[in-house]
């Protein structure tokens, strides 16, 4: 079956998201054996109610594969224009050789431009086959992200 991709709103796909979440969360989160995954949803409803959040889905005979959900607001330095910062992109790992991941980023590129965004960015662990295919999209190394656990209660 072919991958479709759309833009959908959270409180339809909030169910279906929560198992792909925890298991992206198992998959790359720092700590977990001290930060534990608890999503804060009204704050991601507010921001979706906001206008500043978009969910983009990825889905193989109408069961969701991956997700790309970014934060769309003006830049704190350059007002005129508005950056979309990814939150999370995550795409199923037996997905993942069939080029799901270049199309979903691509296919969030091309609705992002008629949504009138300036700059797209994605900030991810260092993760050499991601890196590889962000390169191949054209996207550029802009900045590194040094995190350091300072207690947990």
């Amino acid at each position: 079956m072919t991958v479709l991709f759309s833009q959908e709103p959270l409180g339809e796909i909030v169910d279906e998201l929560k198992p792909l979440l925890a298991r992206h969360w198992s998959e790359i989160a720092l700590h977990q054996d001290t930060i534990k995954l608890n999503v804060d949803w009204d704050a991601y409803f507010k921001l979706e109610d906001d206008g500043a959040l978009f969910i983009y889905t990825a889905r193989d005979d109408g069961i969701l594969v991956g997700y790309f959900i970014v934060i769309a607001v003006s830049h704190l330095h350059y007002k005129d224009h508005v950056f979309a910062h990814n939150d999370v992109i995550f795409v199923a790992p037996e997905h993942r050789r069939k080029s799901t991941g270049a199309r979903l980023i691509q296919f969030v590129e091309a609705q992002l431009k008629l949504a009138g965004v300036s700059v797209m960015i994605i900030n991810t662990k260092r993760h050499q086959p991601f890196d590889d295919l962000l390169i191949k999209l054209e996207f550029s190394e802009s900045e590194t992200i040094y995190s350091k656990l300072l207690g947990v209660d």
